[in-house]
């Protein structure tokens, strides 16, 4: 099966109408700050384009969410240009960062009990070599906006990676089980890590007895032999000139999955291009409740092993915190720096519902130590969005490129 990425998105994306909605915890518009909301939106579109341009001829998969959350938890330490390029990065320039942890501090919360029907857990932990000094207000504000898990540990010893994997399986319900890889390099001084689990049922499933084999014309010119879930009948439908797109909601409706099929004129990569915050607000309001839809989409599983995200981070402008002039004074005296952000994430959809989970990890390191009716088919390349719409948070996004049966 070929490469696939997986990434979790970071959008705090207001709906204007929130009556009608149903669900165990209410949303209060008045705690989100619209400039956040923005640079989040921002943000998401920015890295999963720059991967999109690695990964062009493969899946992609990304969650933004636990990106932006774990260098968000990083940044608190940071000063003068290494901040500035971190706050650049995450769209945040021009924005106090009080105002970035306000909107964190609810969201988060509000996120990890939106919906009983929905399994949505995101969890924080930072891990601390045994007697670095690491200041008091760095660890005081990630427990209180990020409520975050904060230990130390003796790196030197065998089970020191166990027991960071440990953390990460349990947060992802075992669904990603190993991130970090033995010996710990003895200049680490510390990982930050974000972890993001969602599993939902689809509000109405489809029917296993109506699933079908048929073939999916991937990216790069190849058939491949697919099992094929359909249904018809009211369906979330929108249409424009470049593409179609389908809602489909989770659990009370709160949270739900966009599929988004380009015109067939149009490239999957072509198309990725034109993303940003317009278009998305541009694809979410041409939804509509259509009767008589004829909906085809695939079985599929991605799994994408360990992304390096270096390379991306510092095109976007974050070139000085992966640099020995990095400035985290505010987490330490000593001279640290980013020396990797790895994410890995994985999803599973079928005729139940949709199961990912997604991983963000932050390794600083001590630098003195350095159809005729409407119709959705997509027998081809796509992309797919799973949301919490009443804060309208993209959870996770990706492009299915290419698809193998299961």
């Amino acid at each position: 099966m070929k490469r696939m990425i997986c990434i979790a998105v970071s959008i705090f994306t207001l709906i204007s109408i929130l009556t009608g909605c149903t669900g165990d915890t209410a949303f209060d518009v008045n705690k989100v700050n619209m400039d956040v909301v923005k640079s989040n939106i921002e943000f998401s579109f920015d890295i999963f384009s720059r991967l999109n341009e690695e990964d062009h001829d493969k899946n992609v998969f990304i969650s933004p969410l636990s990106i932006s959350t774990a260098l968000s938890m990083t940044v608190q330490g940071a000063e003068a240009t290494t901040k500035d390029g971190m706050m650049k990065s995450l769209k945040y320039e021009g924005i106090d960062l009080d105002k970035v942890n306000e909107c964190y501090r609810y969201t988060l919360d509000y996120l990890n009990k939106v919906d009983r029907k929905v399994e949505l857990d995101i969890n924080n932990s930072i891990w601390i070599r045994q007697e670095s000094k690491i200041k008091k207000d760095f660890i005081d504000i990630n427990k209180d906006v990020f409520n975050a898990y904060v230990t130390e540990l003796d790196f030197s010893k065998a089970n020191a990676v166990d027991k960071i994997n440990k953390w990460i399986s349990d947060s992802t319900s075992k669904k990603i089980t190993k991130v970090v890889e033995p010996p710990i390099p003895q200049n680490t001084a510390m990982y930050l890590i974000n972890a993001i689990y969602f599993k939902g049922e689809w509000t109405e499933k489809f029917k296993k007895g109506d699933t079908f084999s048929t073939e999916f014309h991937s990216g790069n010119g190849q058939t491949k032999e697919v099992m094929m879930m359909k249904r018809k009948g009211e369906i979330e439908y929108g249409t424009r000139d470049d593409f179609k797109v389908v809602r489909l909601p989770y659990g009370n409706g709160k949270t739900s999955m966009y599929c988004v099929l380009p015109d067939e004129s149009i490239s999957i990569n072509d198309f990725i291009k034109t993303l940003d915050a317009d278009k998305w607000e541009q694809i979410k309001n041409s939804v509509s409740k259509v009767d008589d839809v004829k909906l085809n989409i695939p079985r599929f599983k991605m799994e994408y092993g360990i992304k390096n995200l270096n390379d991306c981070l510092i095109s976007m402008g974050m070139e000085k915190a992966f640099s020995n002039e990095a400035d985290f004074s505010g987490i330490s005296e000593k001279d640290l720096y980013i020396s990797n952000v790895l994410h890995k994430a994985v999803i599973e959809v079928n005729e139940e519902g949709s199961t990912a989970a997604g991983i963000t990890l932050v390794e600083v390191k001590d630098a003195s130590a350095m159809l005729d009716a409407p119709s959705f088919i997509a027998d081809r390349p796509f992309l797919f969005f799973i949301t919490e719409d009443i804060t309208g948070t993209i959870l996770f996004m990706g492009k299915l490129y290419d698809c193998e049966k299961y």
